[in-house]
């Protein structure tokens, strides 16, 4: 089948610079004061933010530009590269904050993590598009098999992301496979492996205590400040820039929790406008999914759509303490300049398959 270059998801795009601004705004106001404290300069977070945004978007719209078909022959190189990245880390990486996460290139920093995540998108679409007339049971052992070693060496020091990159490859076997007994299966056999791997250490076990009574452990502090925050917004926010809590009580308000600050500052009303733009975000992914030429262009974006509907609900979850404290940023708006460099990436990825059609 030929395809041919057609019209850029407008709202998809409108959607990712929205974000993006609105993530910029508002990590200036959860920033400042720990940037003015620590460093002299209350800009100092939005100036690193801002120039980790701006690269992203030259590589979102290089890569929404290239033909997507012609990127499935690097997916085992760059999925090779995050093995070695991940590796390096291990061996010569950089700990901040007692986590062993970073590779440093001169004066750059960077986590292999958050490349592994788009590299995984790109191997499954490929080897599940192939795989596409084998049996399901040979598909499914083959992409595990294949996950497990990214999984692993991301798990050894990270292992809030080892779990999205698990979920993302859950996400896109379930949309390419029409049975659904064998996920019964993958569910029981992954609760199994869940539990005993949080019992090899004390610390794992301890996250499970204090998420259950975060006020009787010094280490629940940060989210009890965290739910302080939300119970102090009310309906309507304190108003945009006049939080308490981001003056020293969340600890790195602008990190995982900033979507709390956030809950104080705008409300319940902003949070929820918030959850409605990740939702119009994910919408247009399922479009695009739905309407992509080819099973490969629809995978990578639904792997995409798994990635950023992982990582939302989990920040959320956490910072409410629904489930345990596993350390996850939220899309577009905490701190982070790899994570940004890399979703827009990802962005960039699911506009050039919106770009093609089949003719």
């Amino acid at each position: 089948m030929r395809f041919k270059p057609g019209k850029t998801d407008g709202l998809l795009l409108a959607a990712v610079l929205f974000l993006t601004g609105f993530g910029l705004v508002v990590l200036y106001s959860m920033s400042a004061y720990n940037g003015q404290v620590r460093f002299g300069d209350a800009a100092y977070y939005f100036k690193k933010q801002f120039f980790a945004m701006t690269l992203g978007m030259a590589v979102m719209y290089g890569v929404s530009r290239i033909d997507y078909h012609a990127l499935e022959r690097l997916a085992v190189p760059a999925y090779l590269l995050s093995l070695l990245l991940s590796g390096a880390v291990l061996l010569v990486g950089d700990t901040y904050n007692g986590s062993k996460r970073w590779l440093s290139l001169g004066p750059l920093s960077f986590q292999p993590a958050e490349y592994a995540k788009p590299a995984v998108i790109l191997l499954l679409a490929a080897m599940v598009s192939r795989m596409e007339k084998k049996k399901s049971v040979i598909m499914i052992l083959s992409v595990t098999g294949m996950v497990l070693p990214i999984v692993a060496l991301v798990g050894t020091n990270n292992l809030s992301t080892a779990v999205i990159i698990l979920g993302i490859a859950v996400v896109m076997i379930f949309i390419s496979n029409p049975r659904y007994l064998p996920f019964v299966w993958i569910v029981l056999c992954g609760s199994g492996l869940l539990g005993i791997f949080l019992s090899l250490e004390q610390y794992r076990l301890e996250r499970l205590a204090i998420w259950r009574h975060p006020e009787q452990y010094e280490k629940g502090y940060q989210t009890m400040q965290g739910l302080y925050a939300i119970g102090s917004g009310g309906l309507f926010g304190r108003g945009f820039g006049n939080s308490l809590q981001k003056l020293g009580f969340v600890p790195e308000a602008q990190n995982d929790m900033i979507f709390s600050v956030i809950c104080e500052e705008l409300g319940l009303f902003g949070a929820l406008l918030l959850m409605l733009l990740f939702l119009l975000l994910l919408w247009r992914f399922m479009v695009i999914s739905t309407h992509a030429p080819d099973l490969f262009g629809s995978l990578i974006v639904a792997g995409i759509m798994g990635h950023i509907a992982i990582q939302v609900i989990l920040n959320i979850a956490v910072v409410t303490n629904t489930i345990p404290n596993t350390g996850i940023t939220l899309p577009f708006i905490s701190f982070g300049g790899t994570s940004v460099l890399f979703l827009l990436a990802e962005m960039g990825l699911a506009l050039s398959v919106s770009r093609w059609s089949g003719g």
